[in-house]
């Protein structure tokens, strides 16, 4: 697949490290490519994962972020697999995010605001009654339909980038792809309604796009890539926002 302009710019010349991303699970660095500034994700420093085979999330990252562009949606910031300090891992595209907007938030129970969905209720580290909400918006209905598509296990609302002009970034989609069912998201505020057009139309077009299909062989194993395009043919059928399964635990700990 051809590479867009700013993957490009940040798939040449030097990476340098500017220091680690803390806290997170595996290896995290902020570098810089140029002018450009980036997250480095080698994959030496991929914490081994009992569901998961060792050494692939950087690739299933990559895989995501074709999942996105493919949809047209711009779900993933630009990601690409290169060389770096610590060895070969995944480089993405920094986005900065306004820190004042709160697409998923933790409130009093009871104190959802229009705009905002429930997802739950629970109790927190201080046993105060909160509830778990998202917003209602078409940026983050599209990142709920991306995450059934590529069955990602670790929607947490960090993971969630509030950009000042209203788009919505997803990161962290290395647990994602598992030929099981592994959907873990805090983004169920639309579970049962149906896709918008737009939304079907976008879950078609994945599921027919051999070119996808060819590129995402690079990245995973046949039977995940199978896996994915049954996931997107279930999704067109259906046509509505799954529910949470119970046979799987629907909300990733922690929820942020």
């Amino acid at each position: 697949m051809t590479l867009p302009v700013d993957a490009t710019e940040i798939s040449v010349g030097e990476l340098e490290l500017h220091g680690r991303v803390m806290p997170a699970s595996n290896a995290t660095f902020l570098a810089t490519v140029g002018p450009t500034r980036v997250v480095y994700k080698p994959v030496r420093g991929e914490r081994p994962l009992w569901d998961f085979p060792n050494g692939t999330l950087a690739e299933r990252e990559r895989a995501a972020y074709l999942v996105s562009e493919a949809l047209g949606w711009s779900v993933v910031p630009t990601t690409i697999l290169r060389e770096g300090p610590h060895g070969s891992g995944m480089v993405q595209r920094w986005q900065e995010p306004d820190e004042e907007q709160r697409p998923v938030d933790v409130v009093a129970r009871g104190a959802t605001r229009p705009g905002q969905l429930h997802v739950l209720d629970a109790w927190d580290e201080e046993d105060r009654e909160v509830a778990l909400v998202h917003e209602d918006s078409a940026p983050l209905r599209r990142m709920a339909v991306f995450d059934v598509l590529i069955n990602n296990g670790d929607r947490k609302g960090g993971h969630v980038l509030a950009m000042p002009s209203g788009h919505r970034y997803g990161v962290d989609h290395g647990v994602s792809f598992h030929v099981d069912h592994k959907l873990r998201t805090v983004l169920w505020g639309w579970a049962g309604e149906p896709l918008g057009s737009d939304e079907l139309a976008g879950v078609r077009a994945v599921q027919s796009d051999e070119g996808l299909h060819d590129a995402l062989t690079e990245l995973l194993t046949l039977d995940e890539v199978e896996a994915f395009r049954e996931r997107a043919a279930r999704l067109a059928a259906h046509g509505t926002f799954p529910y949470p399964s119970r046979e799987w635990p629907a909300i990733p700990w922690p929820a942020f």
